[in-house]
Order: structure tokens, then C-alpha cells, then sequence
């Protein structure tokens, strides 16, 4: 969605309100015309305040997408760099993650890695040895 649909719509809502105004001024009693005019001052509005809010949420939309796709980025680049900078060839690197509870950043030590399969399973531990691996 673009501005210029949005302001087209608000200028012909402009001008059906002009219209009305107009008309409402200059006449006394209620004709087709003035029904016409109230019908296309409430619809144009109506269509102006839409595209509007849509144009709003397809900006937020891209903004999020841009956000996430330089996050990707960098993801790929720090795993690509730090596999670069392993010891040796069979070692798996640790990719950091924010904790998801205030307490389990503590209950790991700092080189051990979490289990991708134990994040979901709402705090318990996959396994008897905790969900780590040494």
C-alpha cells in the first residue's frame, strides 16, 4: 500500500464532505444528491482510515523483517567465524542464549551447552544427566 492511494482517498473524501457542506447550506430539505453526498463522505473516510491503518501495519511488518533478517545475518556470520576459530574438528560450538528463567543461566557452567531438545519441555530436564552434556 502507498501514500498516494491513501491521499487520493482522503482528497475524495475531502471533496464529498466539501460537497455535502455544500449542499446542507443550500438547501433546505433533504434530496437524492444530499444522500449521495453523506454516502460518499462516510465511505471515503471510512476507505481513507483503512488504507491508512493498513499502510501503517505493512511499515511496522517490514521494519520487524528487515530486523530479523540482519539478525540472521548475524547469526550466520558469528557461528560461520567462531566454527573458524575451533580447537578441533569434531568440537560443536556453544551458541549463546539468553535465558529463558532468571535461575537456569546459573545452573549451567559457563562452557557447557544446552540441549535444543530440552527448551520446550516448560523447565524440566530431558534425561538423568540434566539435559547437558560433558
Amino acid at each position: 500500500m502507498s501514500l498516494f492511494f491513501v491521499a487520493n482517498a482522503g482528497v475524495f473524501a475531502a471533496a464529498f464532505w466539501i460537497w455535502l457542506l455544500w449542499m446542507v447550506l443550500r438547501t433546505h430539505e433533504a434530496t437524492g444528491a444530499d444522500v449521495l453526498a453523506a454516502t460518499g463522505a462516510i465511505t471515503t473516510t471510512l476507505v481513507t482510515v483503512v488504507l491508512g491503518a493498513r499502510m501503517a501495519l505493512q511499515r511496522n511488518a517490514a521494519i520487524r523483517h528487515a530486523e530479523t533478517k540482519k539478525l540472521l545475518v548475524d547469526i550466520s556470520w558469528n557461528a560461520f567465524a567462531a566454527a573458524g576459530n575451533a580447537e578441533g574438528a569434531g568440537k560443536v560450538v556453544p551458541f549463546p542464549i539468553s535465558p529463558v528463567g532468571g535461575d537456569r543461566a546459573g545452573q549451567r557452567p559457563d562452557g557447557d551447552r544446552a540441549s535444543a531438545f530440552g527448551r520446550g519441555l516448560g523447565g524440566r530436564d530431558r534425561g538423568s544427566n540434566g539435559g547437558r552434556r560433558r
